[in-house]
């Protein structure tokens, strides 16, 4: 009697002792964070959590594209036919973004944020709006690319006056690989940052992989789950949240850098990307060459990522995917039709 009711008691000691799931949200690169911390202290959790939610608000005020920043004051000298000043955080960003542009053709073009302000995208709210077709004709002549940029230390230049940086499609990715560093130098092993559906995977949730939602383009939804393994990031493009639909049209805010018009022949575009120190850029960047080039398109701008795991839902509802991709996708809502893509 002795040992059950001793066995007993430890039982419940181990009980009382499992690590629990800890998370914090907030807002910010105008959407939702949250950050779920596995198997640690509440106390140390908190702190690490706050510190690092502190960090997304500093590149937040830092990068915005339309309210001052860093990012707006490199434009406005950039229009003057100045170099401005960029400490070497900013200046690696920029680097790293024009490396990724290049790898996609410029399909990934962060120099278009005049495209992306004539669609209206480059306020808190927008209200739906058609640009004047002669407005966008001139800003494509102008081809504004990070190849126009040129530093010098301290200081960045445009030889191209109508380059106007947007990073929106780049900070969220960064900041997953940012935040990854400064939880594992704090001493979180097990954690999942998810910024909008930018998600990057430290570790596990008791043992068990990581699981996150896939959300269904057109229902709010999501249409399946992934497990997520250690150090694996994935991410998504999408037609679904920040757009406007105007005389039955629907219009996105990723811009396609060749026609200045929305594309729109995909509805999302996801990608999973192998641990690594850029995990969580590429989650972010390589999404963009994918879903603006289209289905046509797609699997090489995967290769050139580096990435065996996409999936695409065209205009039509229809998946892509290839096959290493199909095997890990779980479905809610399995879609009418599927299609292999290899």
């Amino acid at each position: 009697m002795r040992r059950f009711i001793v066995l007993c008691l430890l039982l419940l000691l181990a009980g009382c002792g499992k690590p629990a799931l800890y998370q914090q949200e907030s807002y910010v690169f105008g959407t939702r964070v949250t950050l779920s911390i596995w198997g640690m202290e509440e106390s140390k959790a908190q702190q690490a959590a706050s510190e690092a939610l502190s960090e997304l608000d500093r590149l937040h005020a830092k990068l915005h594209a339309w309210r001052p920043s860093d990012v707006t004051r490199m434009n406005a000298a950039f229009a003057r036919g100045e170099s401005a000043p960029v400490d070497d955080e900013l200046a690696g960003m920029l680097r790293q973004a024009a490396e990724y542009a290049r790898r996609s053709d410029q399909l990934f073009n962060p120099a278009v944020g005049k495209l992306i302000a004539l669609w209206g995208f480059q306020r808190d709210t927008f209200e739906p709006v058609t640009p004047d077709p002669q407005a966008i004709a001139k800003a494509l002549a102008e081809k504004p690319s990070l190849e126009d940029l040129r530093f010098e230390p301290g200081h960045v230049s445009s030889r191209n006056r109508a380059v106007s940086v947007d990073l929106g499609g780049f900070a969220k990715g960064w900041a997953l690989d940012r935040l990854a560093g400064m939880l594992h130098a704090r001493g979180v092993k097990n954690a999942l940052i998810n910024i909008g559906g930018n998600v990057l995977a430290m570790g596990s949730k008791d043992g068990e992989p990581w699981k996150v939602g896939l959300q269904h383009p057109r229902k709010p939804l999501a249409m399946a789950t992934i497990e997520l393994h250690d150090g694996e990031a994935i991410g998504t493009s999408g037609d679904y949240q920040r757009f406007f639909i105007k005389d039955g049209i629907r219009y996105a805010h990723l811009i396609d850098p060749r026609t200045g018009r929305p594309a729109d022949q995909v509805q999302s575009a996801t990608v999973i990307v192998p641990s690594g120190p850029e995990a969580g850029t590429l989650s972010d960047a390589a999404t963009k060459p994918i879903y603006i080039g289209g289905p046509g398109t797609a699997l090489r701008y995967a290769k050139r990522f580096g990435i065996h795991d996409m999936l695409i839902v065209d205009a039509a509802g229809t998946v892509l995917a290839t096959p290493t991709m199909l095997s890990r996708v779980v479905w809610l809502e399995k879609p009418t039709k599927i299609v292999t893509i290899e």
